[in-house]
């Protein structure tokens, strides 16, 4: 091998990797692209991710699977994608739940912080408070006494441990004086299954899973927790201009990949999500549900979350909140 021969081999050698980088970064999105959602089907975040998923594959996606992994507070699903290959093909749909449960459970089987990037805010979600239609209740103050009158008998539920839902209603019973047992599922869709059943009494949920349920009567609503009242339900008044002053809480949901993946799938992600929500259906589908459409940037979305994390973090020391 002469010495220019030998010269060229090598400079090919080292272009190999380059290559091989190029051609994974070309060949994104994946055949199928999986959006893992650690609840059961119903739930809000099944909800949002669906119409999400929807429109994913006129975005340039291709097929879109979505993988119902419930189970633990959303703990099996987000640790399954925590340790899914960083190559674009798996994704994480998770609730506010996603920052906040750590602060309960510090044996979590994964670092929030590190083991995840994040990659958008789906959109933030107003909580409404529905209660069984059947109780003798029908505004806020009345369930102020009907609870009271129960003494600590009541019981609300909730999408898990930890999620928004529950932290609602342990807002509710501090700045109420009230007394309830909170009673969590593996997501919205069997707590709503047991209170519209009776089981339970009420529950603080997010709107998109409520929404349709209220309309068709099966439940009744009594306000929502955000500070001002939202488009969906006009006539429905916040919990604190219905007698219960400084109460205000909300939910989100977002998208987060497995840590390590490259920035540029993540970019173009986070476009393609952004380009489904921008459309007319979806966005007509999210107002409808009362949750406002959002699709930020990585960064954005970076520091919203720690942020949040910070937040939620103190009122769940302030409640003394612990995960079972």
């Amino acid at each position: 091998m002469t010495e220019l021969t030998r010269r060229a081999v090598l400079a090919a050698a080292a272009l190999l990797p380059l290559a091989a980088q190029a051609q994974a970064e070309t060949a994104w999105p994946p055949r199928s692209t999986r959006l893992v959602i650690p609840y059961p089907p119903g739930g809000p975040t099944d909800i949002l991710g669906r119409v999400v998923a929807q429109g994913l594959p006129q975005a340039g996606l291709g097929a879109v699977v979505v993988d119902n992994r419930s189970g633990a507070s959303g703990v099996i699903g987000a640790g399954e994608v925590a340790r899914a290959a960083p190559d674009g093909a798996t994704w994480l749909v998770n609730a506010s739940l996603q920052v906040i449960l750590p602060h309960m459970k510090p044996q979590m089987p994964y670092d929030t912080l590190r083991d995840f990037l994040p990659v958008t805010n789906i959109a933030r979600v107003p909580l409404i408070l529905v209660i069984d239609p059947r109780l003798p209740v029908r505004s806020v103050p009345e369930l102020v006494a009907w609870l009271k009158a129960q003494g600590g008998k009541a019981s609300y539920g909730s999408s898990g441990i930890g999620a928004a839902p529950h932290l609602a209603g342990e807002l509710f019973k501090q700045l109420t004086g009230t007394e309830m047992t909170h009673v969590p599922y593996r997501g919205s869709g069997p707590a709503l299954q047991d209170l519209m059943a009776g089981n339970i009494q009420l529950m603080f949920d997010s709107m998109p899973s409520s929404a349709g349920a209220v309309r068709e009567g099966q439940l009744r609503a009594l306000a929502v927790t955000t500070a001002g009242r939202v488009a969906a339900f006009p006539d429905l008044p916040t919990v604190a201009e219905a007698g219960v002053p400084g109460y205000e809480i909300a939910t989100w949901y977002g998208i987060w990949a497995p840590a390590r993946t490259p920035a540029e799938i993540i970019v173009k992600m986070q476009r393609a999500v952004a380009t489904v929500l921008a459309t007319p259906e979806a966005r007509t589908r999210l107002e409808a549900l009362g949750a406002d459409p959002v699709a930020d940037t990585p960064e954005a979305f970076a520091d919203f979350t720690r942020a949040e994390w910070d937040r939620w973090g103190r009122l769940v020391r302030d409640a003394r909140i612990e995960a079972q």
